[in-house]
């Protein structure tokens, strides 16, 4: 059986891969391929964190009787990161199309910051309490 951890650090990468292939078309100029790739980007990441907010922290929440612990920080996050999510995107379609990369900026410092509490903190205590749950959860999330 794969692991939490494994296969949301695994999410992330694919995620982060999508984000540069994003700013690599900004820095070449190429605005039309970059607001295709930002969109696939930003549907990936609603999609994990959809998955997150929706059956992951629920789950951990109910696991530890934590309201208030870890996830609620997630959410927090997640919340910046929707917001950069539609600044960003209104930034490429703008004539300031440059802004967009002093918000990537911003947005990778908090991926980064956010993917490493997950993946080292938040995915840990899900493998350590969930145990068969933890897999119909990623079973959820494979047919999503």
């Amino acid at each position: 059986m794969d692991s939490i951890v494994n296969v949301l650090t695994r999410d992330h990468r694919r995620c982060d891969e999508l984000f540069a292939r994003v700013e690599a078309d900004v820095a070449r100029g190429d605005l039309a391929a970059a607001a295709g790739g930002f969109a696939e980007f930003a549907r990936a990441m609603e999609r994990h964190l959809a998955f997150e907010e929706q059956a992951l922290f629920p789950a951990v929440e109910e696991a530890t009787g934590q309201q208030a612990g870890p996830t609620e920080v997630m959410r927090l996050e997640h919340a910046q990161m929707r917001t950069l999510f539609q600044e960003m995107a209104r930034a490429l379609t703008s004539p300031e199309a440059q802004r967009y990369l002093g918000l990537s900026e911003t947005l990778l410092i908090l991926l980064q910051q956010h993917n490493m509490k997950e993946e080292h903190i938040l995915y840990q205590l899900a493998d350590a309490t969930l145990g068969e749950q933890g897999a119909r959860l990623l079973e959820r999330l494979a047919r999503a």
